[in-house]
């Protein structure tokens, strides 16, 4: 395999690993401002224990997080120095705005979100975990703002072949960016919603922390049920300004080869590139056309449209199918899960346990379905990295051997899938062990300070 195949093999090996970690954070920080304010407005232990347990995941997801990211942007310059050259006007600054304005913040209170309950005062405290999960968010913006620009480019000039801003507004608020925060944002929340559902559930399945795992059970099964139809109005919104902006993918994503009117909705395919067709087609007939345009007679533009402009047909088919499939599954777990647990009151003793062996069973639907979908969202872009403007082989190493790259890929392959095992791991043995994590003297000191400002004899 050539340097470039290589190194978008490796680029997307970084990015995989490192997307799952963001993807569990970004919503985490506001479920644990959320648990902290129940455990100061009612003063139940089991709030308290909840927060002091997912933070200590959090913890653990925002140091890979870090750590991938860091080993991720080192590829800009030893695979892919033309990147840099050509667009480093506007990639550089908004990488730069990010570690600036989200990480620093971030890092910056994570300490004291961690360490300081109990030994600073309520407000001080409530305050660092306020910044640590607006800290996550902010991150988001600045990264998806770059990301949308390469998807939607806007607000620029090219002169010699580099691009220069015109305007940063346009750069950063481009045509695709409202659409694809929004739903990076709701990714991120389901995500968390079922990675709380899950290891609550199993938790209960073992027997461990029934008084905090119920009401985080409860919320998480909640956020979700309520936010998966947000997700699938907010993905059509997404979809029709794809449609707009790069019909391409859209066509790749619903295997279409010719334009045509009244596109049939394929439920299963095989897309053939040699013979540009598809073999084995079900279909609904005309309601690809519905979906994508609102109009059953709708008109899409093919893969044919698009000569040496198009991505790979298969992969993207196939990852939107999956994205798609386990959001139907989550839509169903979601809203089975609340019905059941709202029927059994919450109380571990009621809950069915084929429901709990479900719910742990999904805890990470969300990082299958968000992996799916960033594949559409990237191999989609291709043959580009700034849709229309600028090719991927253009700004590929042409000086890191072949061989060189292909090491770097197996090594990076090999440790991340051991850190996936190890976060796994660690994290069925928090779960099963919550009284190791959870440091019993920590939450004596916060219940103990919280009853000083109770009492007017601490500040709050």
């Amino acid at each position: 395999m050539d340097a470039l195949l290589l190194s978008r093999m490796q680029f997307a090996a970084n990015i995989t690993f490192h997307i799952l970690f963001p993807s569990i954070t970004i919503a985490l920080g506001w479920m644990l401002m959320f648990f902290r304010w129940r455990w100061l407005r009612t003063q139940d232990t089991a709030w308290l224990t909840a927060y002091r347990f997912w933070t200590k995941v959090f913890a653990l997801s925002f140091a890979l997080g870090v750590v991938s990211g860091i080993t991720m942007s080192f590829q800009f310059g030893t695979n892919w120095p033309g990147f840099m050259e050509k667009a480093g006007n506007i990639a550089g600054p908004l990488l730069g705005y990010e570690v600036l304005t989200a990480f620093f913040l971030e890092a910056g209170f994570l300490g004291i979100m961690l360490f300081g309950h109990g030994r600073v005062s309520e407000r001080v405290h409530m305050m660092a975990s306020f910044f640590v999960a607006f800290g996550t968010t902010l991150s988001a913006f600045w990264i998806l703002a770059l990301n949308s620009w390469m998807q939607t480019p806007a607000g620029h000039e090219l002169i010699d072949g580099v691009f220069h801003v015109k305007s940063w507004a346009e750069v950063i608020f481009n045509p695709s960016f409202p659409y694809r925060f929004a739903h990076k944002l709701l990714a991120s929340a389901l995500t968390c919603a079922f990675l709380l559902a899950g290891l609550s559930a199993w938790q209960l399945l073992r027997g461990k922390a029934e008084l905090s795992a119920p009401k985080v059970l409860r919320v998480g099964l909640t956020a979700a049920a309520l936010l998966v139809p947000v997700q699938i109005f907010v993905g059509d919104l997404h979809g029709l300004n794809t449609l707009k902006h790069q019909p391409q993918k859209v066509a790749a994503m619903e295997g279409i080869w010719e334009t045509q009117k009244g596109v049939p909705l394929l439920l299963f395919a095989w897309p053939d590139a040699s013979t540009r067709s598809n073999h084995f087609e079900i279909a609904i007939p005309e309601m690809a056309s519905f979906i994508l345009t609102h109009d059953f007679h709708g008109e899409i533009k093919g893969l044919n449209e698009f000569p040496n402009a198009h991505p790979p047909v298969a992969p993207v088919f196939w990852a939107f199918r999956v994205m798609v499939g386990v959001g139907m599954l989550m839509l169903a777990v979601s809203w089975a899960g609340w019905w059941l647990g709202r029927r059994a009151g919450w109380v571990p003793a009621r809950l069915p346990r084929p429901l709990l062996w479900v719910l742990a069973g999904t805890t990470f639907s969300g990082w299958v379905a968000t992996v799916a979908g960033w594949y559409v969202t990237e191999i989609g872009r291709q043959p580009f990295v700034v849709s229309g403007l600028l090719r991927t082989a253009d700004v590929v190493t042409t000086t890191v051997p072949s061989a060189t790259i292909s090491l770097g890929l197996a090594l990076y392959v090999t440790l991340y899938l051991a850190l996936i095992v190890a976060y796994v791991a660690v994290l069925k043995y928090m779960a099963e062990k919550p009284d190791d994590v959870i440091e019993p003297d920590a939450l004596q000191r916060a219940e103990a300070h919280a009853v000083q400002v109770l009492a007017g004899g601490a500040p709050a």
